[in-house]
């Protein structure tokens, strides 16, 4: 996928990009690459992509499928007035498993992946005093 202005990557594993922030990781020995987020649209689409990695290796070990290495893309677009006209993300894994074990694992996370359920679900922001 073309990354706008907006779009940010995480990798992992055999996928970990060379370059980017390095973070620190409870999956990976090495921990996980992200592209610069230096604005709140860009940390927006983080939270998704990070989310999305993170419950990748969280679901490949409980439904036993192998994952070599891992990159989320997260994009999306704002209005004139600010407000997201929508995320959406790609994932690409590296793995030894069947093509249609991956394809099960892609599903499954993108039903429990906690940070895209709760966008898709909505949620009040109130500034507190």
């Amino acid at each position: 996928m073309e990354l706008s202005p907006f779009g940010v990557r995480a990798t992992a594993g055999t996928m970990r990009a060379s370059s980017g922030v390095a973070l620190g990781h409870q999956w990976t020995d090495e921990g996980v690459t992200v592209s610069q987020a230096s604005n709140g649209a860009q940390v927006l689409h983080l939270s998704v992509a990070l989310c999305v990695l993170n419950d990748t290796y969280r679901e490949a070990r409980r439904l036993g499928v192998v994952v070599d290495g891992i990159a989320v893309e997260a994009d999306g677009g704002f209005d004139e007035e600010w407000s997201s006209t929508g995320i959406r993300y790609s994932v690409m894994i590296d793995s030894p498993a069947p093509s249609d074990l991956v394809d099960r694992l892609g599903t499954v996370v993108d039903e429990v992946a906690e940070i895209p359920r709760a966008i898709r679900a909505g949620a009040p922001v109130t500034r507190t005093p």
